[in-house]
């Protein structure tokens, strides 16, 4: 039994550049990318998180500026990108606030995801995004990526912010209605997979296919993707968005793979912090905070008697009080800054440091705790 999309409350959607761009014409597809904003702007309603993982910026440049079809030089692609993110930011902007939704841009590089400090921070602003009920538009940043700096594919990006949010649910639009036994178009004997327990190298081995002129994925990536967000507790799915509404359709029952995760985001996040980091130091807390932590709480600077170790912002530390170890936690503060501010009240962070900092040492998100 498959689970239904209504039922999730934080959704990431990808959107690739063959749906996006009419080929024939060169131009943004505005009717099948306003329907789609119906579909969002019906999910938002219904009081679910909405992010959005768009290509395209090169596709529409590329077509402003006048270039040929066919594989671009790297500073062809990057001022593609230049021209075209302006147009593709504007057009979400617009078919969102024709419902009510503010849109917001973020665009990334492959480093935002994978260095801690950038890794945070990128974290930090998609969520408060989402607190305010705008719909991030995410997209790599093609302007100054390179080759070796780069995902490739908005596919794998769309799975690492997924699970940098704690999305609960990944959905890749493509121009296939999900996963097959083998290539359809060159196999007629091919088989429709509907739904994916576990990746194993089998599945792994019936991706295939390459991508189109207009987009750099295909089901190798898609897979890839999936791999990335189960691991992460996101439950992700395949589908086909050639068509108007097209997540209608797959909360209508329509086609598509689903892969599934036997886990969900905040388990995931925790496990993987109390076993995959190695802790960089140790924060001793009072008895107090000891209490607040195990009823949920996050760690304070106030509850902070000490510091040991050498740590910058973002890295795993210990969480102990005087007794025992209390459990692990990803620490807002180098070293130096979190021992500026132990014991002393939030209020004091700004006047202490000399900027607004978080005001929990610890969030309770980024902490995992002892039985």
């Amino acid at each position: 039994m498959t689970p239904l999309v209504g039922q999730f409350r934080r959704v990431v959607l990808k959107v690739g550049s063959a749906l996006l761009v009419d080929r024939a014409r060169g131009r943004l597809n505005h009717a099948w990318l306003a329907a789609l904003a119906e579909d969002i702007a019906d999910l938002h309603a219904q009081g679910a998180d909405v992010l959005v993982v768009s290509s395209g910026a090169i596709a529409m440049g590329r077509t402003v500026l006048g270039l040929p079809s066919g594989p671009l030089r790297l500073e062809e692609s990057q001022a593609a990108a230049a021209v075209g993110q302006i147009a593709l930011a504007r057009t979400w902007s617009e078919v969102l606030a024709h419902h009510g939704i503010t849109a917001g841009q973020i665009l990334v590089t492959l480093a935002d995801t994978e260095q801690r400090r950038r890794y945070l921070n990128a974290r930090a602003t998609t969520l408060k995004l989402l607190e305010m009920r705008a719909v991030p538009v995410v997209n790599e940043n093609d302007t100054v990526a390179t080759s070796e700096i780069r995902y490739g594919d908005n596919d794998r990006l769309a799975a690492r912010v997924a699970t940098m949010i704690g999305a609960d649910l990944l959905v890749l639009f493509s121009d296939i209605d999900g996963l097959y036994t083998a290539p359809p178009a060159a196999d007629p004997n091919a088989a429709h997979i509907p739904v994916v327990e576990r990746i194993t190298p089998a599945i792994e081995a019936m991706a295939g296919g390459a991508a189109s002129e207009l987009s750099r994925g295909g089901m190798r990536t898609k897979v890839e993707a999936g791999k990335i967000a189960t691991a992460g507790g996101t439950h992700m799915i395949i589908a086909d968005g050639r068509t108007k509404n097209p997540l209608k359709r797959v909360a209508d029952g329509g086609r598509c793979t689903w892969f599934l995760t036997p886990s969900n985001p905040a388990t995931a996040r925790k496990t993987w912090i109390a076993g995959a980091l190695e802790p960089r130091g140790t924060l001793y807390v009072d008895e107090g905070a000891a209490r607040a932590l195990q009823g949920g709480a996050s760690l304070l600077p106030v509850g902070v008697r000490r510091i040991e170790g050498s740590f910058r912002r973002g890295d795993a530390v210990t969480i102990r009080s005087d007794s025992r170890v209390l459990g692990r936690g990803l620490v807002a503060y180098d070293a130096e800054d979190a021992a500026r501010i132990a014991g002393r009240p939030s209020r004091e962070i700004e006047p202490i440091l000399g900027y607004p900092g978080r005001t929990e040492m610890v969030h309770r998100d980024d902490m995992a705790l002892g039985d």
